[in-house]
């Protein structure tokens, strides 16, 4: 038995030096470590030595079999270290040739049309100013001519941390900190996210993005206002664009009024998408209410004022003929890339 073991490695060893690849390594295996294979046979023998014999020869098939693994794992991390050379040669690089460009973020849709808008005011001579999101109920209300009883908060149905703390529904609050802490004249334009209670669907979203506009001055008009915004609708949507003003009710303004612009899509002769009557709505809009100057500390004998406030995603759903508002949240980078 130990002769013919010796013969197996013998041979084993010679024809390992004629191995050319990986094919020749797994039928080695198997000739000599498979089922059938030399050394498996000769382990099966095992029953038939002696009890004296047994353990030597075991011992000797066993490592027999691991010098045979061994070799052929060698054999193996050679073929394939020759094998990535061969293939590292044929695969010149060629420094010619031009690099690949990788692939850059774009400006999500509402960064766009905030960032415009603000440039927009911002070149008209209004400021930025900035309020918290979660807010005191005194400034998103009371303030506002909007006290505990009245119907205006039904509407609003807004997230309540306690009973006087909530995020704040609009951006409407930035509007009296900053009256609170500065003297007329002010011009200021605020965005920022807001919260409210609203089911999600094409047209709306719990939280959405507000930009609120204020200024206060003396001999403030509704003309003024109605110039400012024709400027920002020309500005955002094209000169070609009609302006109208409609009577609207808001707490905190007196008079107030809706803002529509001629339809994009059928400039104002009737679509599907304006309901067919060529006119959209894109904001809310009006002369600053004499009590919401009071509570600020301002005398409305002298002063007047006027307010605005649109949605960010409105505004963008128009410019860019967008149907549907949760596509600006579900980050699909197919819809985002065009942009």
């Amino acid at each position: 038995m130990e002769n013919k073991i010796k013969e197996v490695k013998k041979e084993i060893v010679s024809k390992s030096n004629l191995i050319k690849d990986l094919k020749d390594i797994e039928k080695l295996r198997v000739e000599y470590l498979g089922r059938k294979g030399a050394v498996t046979l000769l382990l099966r023998k095992l029953g038939t030595l002696s009890p004296k014999e047994r353990p030597k020869i075991g011992q000797l098939l066993n490592q027999t079999k691991r010098e045979i693994e061994e070799l052929l794992k060698t054999k193996e991390v050679e073929i394939e270290k020759l094998d990535k050379e061969k293939r590292l040669q044929g695969e010149g690089i060629d420094i010619t040739l031009p690099g690949r460009k990788l692939g850059r973020g774009t400006a999500h849709p509402i960064n766009l049309v905030l960032r415009e808008i603000e440039e927009i005011f911002l070149s008209l001579g209004f400021k930025m100013e900035e309020g918290p999101e979660v807010e005191l109920d005194y400034y998103n209300f009371e303030a506002l001519n909007i006290p505990k009883d009245h119907p205006a908060r039904d509407d609003q149905d807004s997230f309540y941390i306690t009973k006087d703390i909530l995020l704040r529904p609009q951006t409407s609050p930035v509007q009296i900190r900053t009256m609170e802490n500065q003297k007329p004249p002010v011009r200021i334009i605020a965005t920022g996210k807001c919260y409210r209670r609203d089911a999600t669907d094409s047209t709306h979203s719990p939280m959405f993005h507000q930009i609120e506009g204020l200024a206060v001055d003396k001999d403030i008009t509704f003309g003024d206002l109605k110039g400012i915004l024709t400027i920002f609708v020309h500005r955002m949507f094209g000169e070609d664009r009609k302006v109208r003003f409609r009577p609207g009710y808001f707490p905190f303004v007196e008079p107030g009024a809706e803002v529509d612009v001629s339809c994009l899509l059928c400039g104002g002769k009737g679509c599907k998408s304006c309901g067919y009557v060529g006119w959209l709505e894109i904001m809310g809009a009006g002369v600053v209410h004499p009590k919401v100057l009071e509570m600020v500390g301002y005398d409305p004998e002298e002063y007047s004022g006027f307010a605005f406030g649109m949605g960010a995603e409105r505004i963008a759903m128009l410019k860019y003929g967008i149907n549907d508002i949760r596509l600006f949240f579900e980050n699909d980078l197919r819809f985002l890339k065009q942009f």
